[in-house]
């Protein structure tokens, strides 16, 4: 929490759906955030960009039978190949810990699914760990320069529709992925060693909705 924790106050202020829980880091829940915008704070982009941007979105939504506000990926606006669409923020600097999120795949005829982004540069150079019900697989990759390179894979079969969990664990090189608190995926690699910006990722089509991203820094 070192890194974070100093100009708390300030991001509170600047997000306005990011709070603080003992124990648990720095959340976006986005329940404060204005529905039919991006969170304040946040920047919607792609890497590989064709034609106009995916529509990113905060929204009401239902998760365990209450309504909430979720971050959502809902028009693709035409997208397709290896566009991938992002939604991040830099008001964070997040290196070595833990990063969470929830996600609930929608729907996407080319693509399905997604996940966290961190250690952001900016929309062509990040990490990414991904789920896709289309595929029935979870993978670790980086983009460089535009460029995806995976890292790891899992074959693994869920339900699409409904809510998951993607965490990931990272520690100076070493970087482990869990789909549902099952750890799936570990790799090294030094492509990306400062610390960056956080977010959420999709591909092509896929419309995915988005909660409860927790930052926790060492």
């Amino acid at each position: 929490m070192k890194k974070i924790a100093v100009s708390l106050c300030f991001f509170v202020t600047m997000t306005a759906a990011l709070f603080a829980v003992a124990g648990q880091g720095l959340i976006w829940n986005f329940d404060e955030s204005n529905v039919g915008r991006v969170p304040p704070g946040w920047k919607d982009e792609a890497t590989n960009p064709r034609g106009e941007n995916v529509t990113w979105e905060v929204i009401t939504d239902y998760r365990e039978g209450r309504q909430t506000k979720v971050l959502g990926m809902t028009n693709a606006n035409g997208a397709s190949g290896s566009t991938y669409n992002i939604c991040w923020t830099d008001t964070i600097a997040f290196k070595d810990g833990e990063i969470e999120v929830s996600f609930k795949a929608m729907s996407g005829k080319e693509d399905q699914g997604g996940g966290p982004i961190w250690r952001v540069r900016d929309a062509n150079n990040y990490y990414i760990a991904r789920f896709n019900p289309l595929e029935d697989n979870f993978r670790l990759y980086y983009v460089k320069d535009g460029a995806r390179r995976q890292l790891d894979s899992k074959n693994i079969r869920l339900s699409p529709g409904a809510w998951h969990t993607i965490k990931i664990v990272h520690k100076d090189s070493r970087i482990k992925a869990y789909l549902n608190g099952k750890k799936l995926l570990e790799y090294n690699d030094n492509t990306f060693f400062e610390a960056g910006g956080v977010g959420v990722w999709t591909k092509a089509d896929a419309s995915t909705y988005f909660d409860d991203l927790r930052i926790i820094s060492e």
